[in-house]
């Protein structure tokens, strides 16, 4: 019986062919760009991406995942394998692909002989939700503000992985104003830093951009376990996600009733 969907592995080799999910129908934008030049420095240090194709339809899921040393997010996992993203759209949902592409990472991982895998969650936007970990054997081995958890699944008798605890001391170090942290690790990062920018300019609030262009400086530099991509208000994390106008302003609205 033929299989109705196939796991395909994007890699140098056919980057351009396949894509990396994201922005398939946006190629010539900046944030495509940016992402696909990035792409091509981290599978020279391990990173895979699978994406999940039903025959006779299109592409429904995909799977991003690195060795923890090369993790662009901020956690210690040094020996695990990191997810960055997992994403089921569409008609895909419902069907157990999120879990077959989680298998997938943990083969991986057990055939590198690694500690084991490790992704950071959220209920939030932007990253997936714990519950199909949970599923899959992962238990929830740290937290972060502002709703972060760190599920992991250990093989072995290896260290644990960890979030760090120094997350006030990293936001202040941005200093006064707003700073809107990135990197072009996701495509919609370009869109996202940009109406940031503007809605502050809108409201006279002095802004700034800082990029990190390195796994290390998320990992010692990001004021959110999200790492690639955030806010920072005057010293404290303002959010880590995309902001709508109308976000911003509640969000704006909500840290001067606590100054």
């Amino acid at each position: 019986m033929k299989s109705k969907y196939e796991i395909r592995t994007v890699d140098a080799s056919n980057l351009d062919e396949s894509g990396f999910f994201c922005y398939m129908s946006k190629r010539k934008e900046p944030g495509y760009k940016q992402k696909r030049e990035w792409l091509e420095a981290r599978f020279a240090e391990g990173m895979k991406i699978k994406i999940l194709h039903e025959n006779g339809g299109r592409d429904v899921a995909f799977i991003e995942y690195i060795p923890g040393e090369y993790a662009w997010r901020a956690v210690n996992a040094s020996g695990y394998m990191v997810i960055h993203c997992l994403w089921v759209v569409g008609k895909g949902k419902g069907k157990g692909y999120g879990s077959l592409l989680v298998k997938e990472c943990l083969d991986d991982a057990r055939a590198q002989k690694m500690h084991g895998v490790a992704m950071v969650t959220s209920d939030r936007m932007w990253l997936a939700g714990k519950d199909i970990f949970a599923d899959n054997g992962f238990a929830e081995v740290d937290q972060a503000p502002p709703s972060f958890q760190l599920m992991a699944t250990r093989f072995g008798s290896g260290p644990e992985a960890s979030f760090p605890k120094n997350w006030d001391v990293r936001a202040q170090a941005f200093g006064p104003g707003l700073t809107v942290i990135r990197t072009a690790q996701c495509p919609y990062i370009e869109n996202g830093t940009r109406d940031i920018l503007s809605f502050a300019q809108a409201r006279g609030i002095r802004s700034q951009v800082v990029e990190f262009k390195t796994a290390k400086e998320v990992q010692k530099k990001s004021p959110s376990a999200y790492g690639v991509f955030g806010t920072v208000l005057d010293g404290r994390l303002f959010a880590y996600h995309y902001l709508l106008q109308k976000d911003f302003d509640k969000l704006m609205l909500e840290q001067n009733k606590g100054d």
